[in-house]
């Protein structure tokens, strides 16, 4: 029987190596896995920073038009401003922060902090920033507002586009 107990051996031997083939393969594709989030992390990272940049830039300009292209236009929409409480759509809110500050202000500034926090989980994702806003208006005011944003995109086609966002100030 000693060739029996041989072959037994072998037998287990190869069953102990095809474990751990299998457990290598595993841990190769949890490496590949984990490096894809990381990959699409920093990609989402870069990717809504160029965009919050831009939306500042946009708001900055003092022209709702060109703010208008980061956002939804789907009726029903609800967007927290800093006043009045909120609107319930795009044409709502342009109209509104235009009567509220833009008409109102000689110059306007909105600035993101580089704290951007970017969470992605599909094609919806939710970033938050601490912003800084200057407006002086035209009757010689200055005001000076730290300013906590929430935006919620959602992917449309190759474009990101707000489908809610919300902007309060601290009350002290």
């Amino acid at each position: 029987m000693p060739g029996q107990e041989a072959a037994g051996r072998r037998v287990n031997g190869l069953r102990h190596h095809w474990l751990i083939y299998v457990a290598l393969a595993f841990v190769g594709g949890l490496m590949t896995f984990v490096g894809a989030l990381a990959e699409q992390k920093a990609t989402d990272d870069a990717t809504f920073r160029k965009l919050t940049d831009a939306y500042c830039a946009a708001w900055s300009s003092g022209n709702t038009a060109n703010a208008a292209k980061f956002y939804a236009k789907t009726d029903g929409l609800v967007f927290y401003d800093l006043a009045p409480f909120s609107y319930n759509s795009w044409k709502e809110y342009e109209t509104g922060v235009q009567k509220q500050f833009l008409d109102t202000a000689a110059s306007i500034s909105l600035t993101a902090g580089k704290e951007l926090k970017v969470t992605r989980r599909g094609n919806i994702a939710w970033t938050t920033v601490p912003m800084h806003l200057s407006d002086k208006t035209k009757d010689g005011k200055q005001i000076e507002l730290n300013v906590r944003y929430t935006g919620i995109w959602e992917k449309h086609g190759k474009s990101w586009l707000l489908v809610h966002e919300h902007l309060s100030v601290p009350l002290s």
